[in-house]
């Protein structure tokens, strides 16, 4: 056992060049924990504040002012730190310190036990499951509120390599899709300049149908079959086309609009013509009845939570009783603390939710979300293909599946 000696953080920058925070929290003088917070551009309406109003600065004084309140717990007490969290911000969405923090302090916490444990992080936070690599699951191309204008309305297209045996062809086989849709896109528009969204996908100037049709093509150039050896995802993201007053959702881009009908048809259409494995949000984060209606038609696909769910167990208590979805996204910094994405990811493994943990668009370079996906059961690991801080994720992976602990590839 443990006991956190010091507990300090800074604040730094995350991949898309936004100020965050990073906390250490070291155990009997010596064992290191270091995380550095995540954030997302397309952000849930219910989901955990990334920090209070006076931004990272604010949390990083909140934790100055009281790290003695941490100082000689035990670190891999998750449920002890995260109720000390709670008691110097008593909010359902950690506003008075921020979700971000709450995020650093639980992880590097649980990070700094299993350096004094000598074992992987994945193993102190489910020390008796047997362990699987998820599938990853990364962007080739994205849109939205991830790239620039002429862009897709369409946030990510994404690969998954489901005919993979092992991680590492499962993670070269998404490489070889990524390249060979820059190839493709070259061939569509000699003035594409190679551009690439927050997450890596590539920025092309394409509307939506096209952008499926490109990547399929990359696919089955390389001589796979969608829904074989490789299958397509879509992140929707719905909810930042959805207009409230309107009652429609807004495809500025593209130049066209969906009624509540018409965006269930437009989602089922792209669903059943690309063969997807993976839909996620393809209505607005409250249209829990119009989700349950996709996850009724296609059973075989996984119909998934974001902004719907937020990584919140009480919500996901509620998709599950209207039968919304039958997979789910866990991003930490979502629920704010470990411990809140823990409690969530045991409501959807106990209810036959399967698991999607994931990055953010503004990453760090930290890995432990990739033993977080482990822990978890998580089915697929959505991580982005290339980019130093999502290849990070990949080769812990990579570095995880070299040891007996780990019991071969998760079942979609």
């Amino acid at each position: 056992m443990s006991k956190i000696t010091s507990i300090e953080g800074r604040v730094l920058f995350n991949s898309r060049g936004s100020k965050t925070i990073e906390v250490d929290v070291k155990s009997d003088n010596k064992f290191l924990g270091r995380v550095c917070a995540p954030s997302g551009a397309s952000v849930g309406k219910y989901e955990a504040t990334s920090f209070p109003s006076g931004g990272p600065e604010e949390s990083l004084k909140i934790l100055t002012q009281n790290s003695q309140k941490f100082i000689g717990l035990d670190s891999s007490d998750l449920k002890t730190i995260h109720e000390t969290l709670k008691s110097l911000d008593n909010t359902n969405n950690y506003s008075v310190i921020g979700g971000a923090l709450a995020f650093a302090v639980t992880i590097a916490s649980m990070e700094s036990a299993s350096q004094s444990l000598e074992q992987p992080l994945f193993k102190t936070l489910s020390p008796n499951s047997e362990a699987k690599c998820p599938f990853p699951l990364g962007n080739i191309l994205g849109g939205g509120a991830h790239a620039g204008p002429g862009t897709p309305d369409i946030q990510e297209i994404l690969i998954c390599a489901t005919g993979s045996k092992t991680i590492e062809n499962a993670i070269e086989t998404n490489l070889a899709v990524h390249k060979e849709l820059r190839k493709v896109l070259e061939k569509e528009d000699p003035n594409f300049t190679n551009g690439r969204g927050d997450e890596g996908g590539w920025a092309p100037k394409l509307e939506n149908q096209k952008a499926l049709e490109v990547s399929a093509k990359a696919c089955e150039n390389l001589g796979f079959t969608l829904g074989k050896e490789v299958s397509l995802g879509v992140d929707f993201a719905s909810s930042t086309q959805w207009n409230e007053e309107k009652g429609k959702y807004i495809y500025d881009r593209a130049g066209f609009e969906n009624s509540t009908g018409e965006q269930i048809d437009f989602a089922a259409d792209i669903i059943d013509k690309f063969k997807l494995i993976y839909a996620e949000d393809a209505v607005h984060e409250e249209a829990f009845e119009d989700m349950a209606e996709l996850t009724a038609k296609f059973p075989n696909t996984l119909v998934t939570g974001d902004d719907l769910t937020v990584t919140s167990k009480d919500i996901l208590t509620k998709a599950i009783g209207i039968k919304a979805c039958n997979a789910a996204i866990l991003k930490v910094n979502q629920a704010g603390s470990l411990y809140d994405a823990l409690e969530f990811a045991d409501v959807a493994n106990q209810n036959n939710v399967r698991l999607i943990t994931s990055h953010r668009s503004g990453e760090s370079t930290d890995s432990q979300i990739s033993h977080i996906g482990i822990a978890t059961k998580s089915k697929m690991l959505k991580v982005g293909v290339v980019g130093g801080e999502r290849v990070a994720k990949l080769n812990e992976l990579l570095r995880l599946s070299g040891h007996d602990f780990i019991c071969g590839m998760a079942e979609i």
